[in-house]
């Protein structure tokens, strides 16, 4: 290995170290530090304030419940579709899994903005459904994926042994199945355990979650000691469930492993098509009917709404259509930004053969997922608006900051592509006199490219639809659509909401054929998230 190689290999772990201590962990303990130690000693009595205090108490039990509650619906509607779209045998069967993994990157904004113009009223029962529609996808995918490779033979066996098709299913199937649904419950449990937007737009009074109540208490009552117990408490809880989920993931990864790979399809009759119908109605009414609704509301009075967005209105600087282009121009910085660090950390992840670094460096690149974004946009607030790093009123901080959101997602779809190179392919080219460089160019990157495009694909989806920290950051020259979606649905008017739906729809387009784009270079059983 030369010098060149030996500093390559150091800047692959160095890269996304120094970013991430930089834009992550340095804002995160800059506002925690000032919230638990506002005169330079740690006030624990702090904590002790917020555990004694009932109403925070409430906040935080509903915010475990709601989640768990969620997560139990989610399983419910999407195990009978993972079934579906894994084991039957269709036309069309590709296209519509494509669909249904569009509502998983859909803003949360735009959900609660779809469900909002069905006129579900705000409630616990809005939530669990919008929660549901969110995560419908992460069900079906992680848990079909390892459906889709069960062999029947077994199955087979059981019924000629005399056992029901219920007694198969519960002593057969479900145990086989057991290790990707619990890797996708603790996926839901965490997306619907740190939901934003959906609470925000969706919950009614009582229904504040522990990270609708940072943002309340650090925007609104300017409470920094409050709020950083609160982040503590929120980063515990979502780090012990990253734990489970990296745990599930394993045993999920280990059980496909031993079924082989091959996908055993039936072909639709009979009594299947009953019970495609009554999936593919379940899933045209839980994902379809919100965004159908979404897109008829904005057409109320023709083009009446889209046609406001071009021209400036009382409280915007400029025209809101101006924020499709802004939301572009930092969804394609913010994914350039996500592939290079993400990138480099998932190489550094694979090419590590020390397991500590490559847990403690898979930890740091999940964190952005363990804390509240309220607390990351605060944090650049308060951290960036001074030297070395003045970035307070610069537009680059929210791309930054998407990028952040994003990285983790990068790492997670490029890791096991870069996992299951065959390392003797590695091997040959190095006997053959390749350095190690040379290795990776001959070798991983043609291989690891389709998976690094679908990465970028995520991360741009995820940009154009992030809205917890760039709801601190943005500035009303820099505002994004799911920041503009929700300043229009906090105004009065029939206009204003028709507009609102107007912008929905242009970004849940944006979203869908950003998604459409890239599950046609994902491979179909893909189950990473």
């Amino acid at each position: 290995m030369t010098v060149t190689d030996r500093l390559g290999r150091v800047a692959l772990i160095g890269l996304p170290v120094a970013f991430l201590a930089a834009f992550f962990l340095w804002p995160v303990v800059s506002i925690l530090w000032r919230g638990l130690a506002p005169d330079g000693n740690v006030d624990l009595f702090a904590i002790g304030a917020v555990a004694g205090d009932a109403s925070l108490r409430s906040v935080a039990w509903f915010t475990f419940w709601q989640a768990a509650v969620s997560t139990l619906v989610t399983l419910a509607l999407g195990l009978p579709g993972a079934y579906v779209l894994s084991r039957y045998r269709f036309h069309g069967r590709a296209l519509l899994r494509a669909l249904v993994t569009v509502p998983f990157v859909m803003p949360t904004v735009v959900v609660g903005a779809a469900f909002g113009a069905l006129g579900v009223t705000r409630s616990i029962t809005a939530i669990l459904l919008a929660h549901a529609f969110f995560n419908y996808a992460v069900v079906t995918r992680t848990v079909g994926s390892l459906w889709a490779q069960l062999d029947d033979r077994e199955q087979q066996a059981a019924r000629v042994l005399g056992a029901g098709r219920a007694r198969v299913f519960w002593s057969v199937t479900l145990p086989a199945l057991r290790p990707a649904i619990g890797a996708a419950a603790a996926i839901v449990f965490l997306f619907c355990f740190t939901s934003f937007g959906v609470i925000l737009i969706l919950g009614g009074p009582g229904s504040s979650t522990i990270e609708t109540e940072i943002y309340r208490q650090t925007a609104q009552q300017l409470d920094l000691q409050t709020a950083a117990v609160l982040s503590l408490l929120q980063l515990v809880a979502v780090l012990a469930v990253i734990g489970v989920s990296n745990r599930a993931r394993r045993r999920q990864s280990a059980a496909a492993s031993l079924r082989g790979g091959g996908e055993h399809t039936l072909p639709v009759r009979g009594r299947r098509r009953l019970v495609l119908a009554a999936n593919l109605a379940v899933m045209g009414t839980l994902l379809g009917l919100p965004l159908a609704e979404l897109v008829r509301r904005s057409l109320r009075g023709g083009l009446d709404g889209y046609r406001a967005l071009t021209a400036t209105t009382s409280g915007f600087l400029e025209p809101p259509i101006d924020a499709v282009w802004t939301s572009l121009r930092f969804a394609l910085t913010a994914t350039l930004l996500a592939v290079a660090i993400g990138g480099a950390a998932a190489v550094a992840l694979t090419r590590t053969r020390r397991r500590h670094t490559r847990r403690w460096l898979d930890a740091l690149v999940m964190l952005p997922l363990g804390i509240s974004a309220v607390t990351v946009g605060f944090g650049f607030l308060i951290t960036f608006d001074s030297p070395p790093l003045e970035l307070r009123t610069s537009p680059a901080i929210i791309p930054i900051a998407h990028a952040l959101v994003a990285i983790p997602f990068v790492v997670r779809l490029t890791v096991p592509v870069l996992d299951a190179i065959d390392p003797r392919q590695r091997e040959a080219a190095a006997v053959l006199g390749a350095s190690p460089r040379r290795v990776w160019q001959e070798i991983d990157l043609p291989i690891a490219t389709r998976a690094l495009v679908v990465a970028a694909g995520f991360a741009a989806a995820i940009s154009l639809g992030e809205f917890g920290a760039t709801l601190f950051i943005v500035r009303p020259d820099t505002t994004t659509l799911p920041v503009l979606i929700y300043r229009l649905l906090g105004r009065p008017g029939e206009a204003m909401f028709t507009q609102a739906m107007a912008a929905s729809t242009i970004l849940m387009i944006l979203t869908a054929v950003t998604v459409l784009a890239i599950e046609r270079l994902r491979a179909p059983e893909s189950a990473v998230f």
